[in-house]
């Protein structure tokens, strides 16, 4: 039988959990609408530090990203004892090969787009400078937030309680610990962005495994309802908010309970991260503990390990240069090149070819037009869009819009912070749960927009 830890625990211990895990709460996952928009507080955090730095953060952002290329290449080369000596720097700076080669790629289009210098295509307004000026400005703000105020959900026993109630469900429908719970609502009421975030640092803490991991990075860091209501928008269908939002969640569902049991999820390992201090993600109920019981013993006894504002801000301070200095340059290196080849190249309308046919066995009007917009998310997210807003049927712009968004998977965000985090999936991993998600969540929108138009 497990044994249990020790159950005695103070009134200041109950409120060192309670306090921090619902201001945690507050921040992240309790939306309300602020300007006409449903939000989270880190997000309107966010906003307001973009709006005030707005003209300074394409600059700020391209000397963070030349300092960290900067420096990897020193690292690597000179290899000096303070950095081999810390695990965070080792782990920040002395990166593989291909990250290296990455980190300079994201500096050189980065300055090629602040200075509009080079070929076009790097820096144009559909390309490089969508990223530097739209994108990268809200990771900037975002990280700052997400990364600084993170600890409140991780550090104070939240998770442990939640990994505790929601086992149960996440486990049989998922095959995920209940604590994966915790990071579907920071992305999906949030952004996806924290919810890669969320789920790195506690693979890297060993709570989560492989497979895990890649699962929830791959299946649960979705689209914010902001960015989904902004979509629809551009397809002029606000009118169809309630059924559009339904038809989003069911064929989320329905992927998230597929995409775990079949290549390449399926066969990551079940093991930990290498480097992990402890592999703690063992959810097991104890005999003589209800589900509550045991979570907030759980709670409670994490949070007791807490030392106090320095360890706080010091976490949340790493957590910001890791997604700043780690995530940017891999999302400006890999977004540019994706964009450059759905801007200036015929290969995505090839690559949609295939659709043609199977949206005509679905009866979607206008299937050759709507075809590459099936493909064409994957460079970004708001492509899609951006190409099937001029198609005349409802029914196949209604399709485009809650494909797009169910997807998950796109290189100029979600993707780029993926292959630049510590979760295990790799590129071709990557087109892969891409493609199945596709062909997983087109049918079922098809069907809801044949009942709806």
């Amino acid at each position: 039988m497990k044994q249990t830890k020790q159950t005695s625990y103070s009134l200041e211990n109950v409120l060192t959990f309670i306090i921090p895990s619902l201001i945690g709460i507050f921040l992240f996952i309790i939306p309300f609408s602020y300007k006409g928009e449903l939000t989270i507080p880190v997000a309107i955090l966010a906003k307001s530090v973009q709006g005030a730095l707005e003209s300074q953060l394409p600059m700020i952002m391209s000397i963070i990203v030349a300092i960290t290329a900067l420096l990897t290449l020193l690292a690597t080369l000179i290899k000096p004892a303070f950095v081999s000596k810390s695990s965070f720097l080792s782990s920040l700076l002395l990166v593989s090969p291909i990250w290296i080669v990455a980190r300079v790629l994201g500096t050189i289009f980065i300055i090629m787009t602040l200075f509009k210098v080079g070929p076009e295509a790097i820096w144009s307004e559909n390309t490089g400078g969508l990223l530097l000026y739209d994108l990268i400005p809200v990771l900037f703000s975002v990280f700052l937030f997400a990364g600084l105020l993170l600890p409140l959900l991780l550090n104070y026993g939240l998770l442990e309680l939640c990994g505790a109630l929601f086992t149960k469900f996440m486990r049989p429908v998922f095959t995920l610990p209940g604590r994966s719970s915790i990071d579907c609502l920071a992305s999906w009421l949030g952004d996806g962005t924290i919810g890669v975030l969320l789920t790195s640092k506690q693979y890297e803490e060993g709570y989560y495994t492989k497979r895990e991991a890649a699962v929830i990075g791959t299946t649960f860091s979705v689209v914010s309802i902001t960015f989904s209501i902004v979509i629809l928008s551009y397809m002029n269908l606000e009118a169809y908010i309630i059924p559009y939002y339904l038809t989003i969640l069911l064929a989320g569902f329905v992927a998230a309970i597929i995409m775990p049991r079949i290549p390449p999820l399926s066969r990551k390992a079940d093991t930990y991260f290498e480097h992990a201090a402890t592999n703690v993600g063992d959810e097991t109920i104890p005999q003589g503990h209800t589900t509550f019981s045991w979570g907030f013993n759980q709670a409670v006894n994490r949070a007791k390990t807490t030392k106090g504002v320095k360890e706080f801000l010091h976490d949340g301070v790493k957590n910001i240069l890791d997604m700043w200095m780690g995530v940017v340059p891999i999302v400006m290196a890999l977004g540019t090149l994706a964009l450059v080849i759905a801007e200036y190249t015929p290969i995505f309308s090839w690559l949609g070819a295939p659709f043609v046919p199977l949206l005509s066995v679905l009866q979607v009007p206008e299937a050759a037009e709507a075809a590459q917009t099936m493909v064409v998310g994957f460079a970004d997210m708001f492509l899609p869009a951006v190409i099937g807003s001029g198609i005349e049927s409802e029914l196949t712009r209604f399709v485009i819009a809650c494909v797009s968004v169910t997807q998950l998977i796109y290189m100029s965000e979600v993707g780029g912070l993926l292959l630049g985090s510590k979760i295990p999936v790799t590129f071709t991993d990557l087109v892969i749960i891409f493609i199945e998600r596709t062909l997983i969540t087109l049918p079922i929108v098809v069907i809801v927009a044949h009942i709806l138009f």
